[in-house]
């Protein structure tokens, strides 16, 4: 059977995961992990996909494996892209889904997280991007400004954020920074790790990545 996103979505143990590994990074103190997150994960991924003119399974691939790619943080922050394949490959099969689709779903989520990732191939490419551009003030949880850590620092000061897909030229991610609240080097100081594996990640797909803080082309 071919797995659909919908069908994901609307699947209630995909659901009951998403919100208790969100409750786990929260009282971890992480930003927001749970629907709006793998929705716009999700969403992106297809997109960024759909306007390289790629087909429409590996688009709907690429949705699924964006709105499944976090649930391993229920299982432990600490090799969340691992456990959380294993865990996708489980419901998927028990959902029915073709043997491919689980293989190159599993794959993707098995290297999105920092520390393990590659672009092994597109939807891989594709979940990287959608996944390390969603940086956004809306995500941030703690309302304790005094008590913000570097992360809620600089994704509180991200006041806009847009990709753009230039298909033949560039990827890019062009965000807007509030610098009374976060200078735009403490950006770098937390994500550089992210920009330069989505730049991996847009040459995968024969791409350039392009970040814009500000109205500045950085990379």
């Amino acid at each position: 059977m071919e797995i659909t996103y919908e069908a994901v979505k609307a699947n209630k143990a995909v659901r009951t995961y998403i919100e208790r590994a969100d409750e786990s990074l929260q009282a971890l103190g992480y930003t927001e992990h749970s629907f709006v997150h793998v929705t716009k994960v999700a969403e992106t991924a297809g997109d960024i996909l759909q306007t390289l003119g790629y087909g429409a399974r590996e688009v709907e691939l690429a949705r699924v494996a964006g709105y499944l790619h976090d649930i391993g943080n229920v299982v432990n922050r600490i090799d969340h892209a691992q456990s959380g394949a294993v865990m996708v490959f489980c419901l998927l099969e028990k959902m029915g889904a073709d043997d491919g689709d689980i293989a190159t779903i599993v794959t993707a989520i098995g290297n999105h997280d920092e520390s393990t990732a590659f672009p092994v191939n597109p939807v891989a490419a594709a979940l990287i991007l959608a996944d390390k551009t969603d940086v956004r003030y809306t995500r941030v949880r703690n309302r304790e400004i005094a008590t913000f850590d570097i992360h809620d620092r600089v994704n509180y000061s991200v006041k806009e954020s847009k990709v753009t897909v230039r298909k033949g030229e560039y990827i890019e991610l062009d965000i807007t920074i509030d610098t009374k609240e976060c200078p735009v080097v403490s950006y770098f100081e937390i994500f550089l790790e992210r920009m330069m594996l989505c730049k991996r990640a847009a040459e995968h797909l024969h791409h350039a990545f392009r970040l814009v803080i500000n109205g500045q082309q950085l990379m």
